[in-house]
């Protein structure tokens, strides 16, 4: 295979960013990530990569449940915040705000939507886990256009 063209090709695909959130046995976290789609309509299905080594890939992995904060444009100070972990203080994570979904999974005070999903399917085939939720919640504070990688200058992919 090319690898030139494989890169560059897979950097084609859009992507934007969002705010993973989880919670089990006392721990919670967030994480940004922009491996995210949706892949049915009934029952509602997205599906998530999470970076195996990240913290919030066991806390996924145990709880069975995520939350995933969706950022708008002119967020980007939101998801730089949160490429490392964070520890939660004070209601926030960093310097945002967060709540706890139905599910317990923290969400992004001012994120514009979010869902809460309960986990489907969890397969570890490469350096991500793809995981499957199934949306149980969604919420939605402000409509309007979605964080993107292209928006913040980032490339992560191919």
């Amino acid at each position: 295979m090319d690898e030139k063209a494989k890169k560059t090709t897979l950097l084609m695909i859009p992507y934007g960013l969002y705010i993973l959130g989880a919670s089990h046995g006392g721990k919670q976290t967030v994480a940004t990530v922009n491996w995210v789609t949706q892949t049915a309509f009934n029952p509602p299905l997205v599906v998530v990569g999470i970076k195996k080594d990240s913290t919030i890939h066991q806390i996924v992995k145990d709880a069975g449940k995520f939350s995933l904060s969706f950022l708008g444009t002119g967020q980007k100070s939101i998801a730089t915040g949160y490429f490392k972990h964070v520890e939660p203080q004070s209601g926030k994570f960093g310097n945002y705000a967060y709540e706890s979904g139905k599910n317990g999974a923290p969400i992004i005070s001012d994120a514009p939507a979010a869902v809460e999903c309960d986990v489907v399917g969890f397969y570890e085939l490469g350096d991500h886990s793809t995981v499957v939720g199934k949306v149980t919640e969604a919420c939605v504070k402000k409509e309007g256009e979605i964080l993107t990688l292209k928006e913040c200058g980032f490339q992560y992919g191919g």
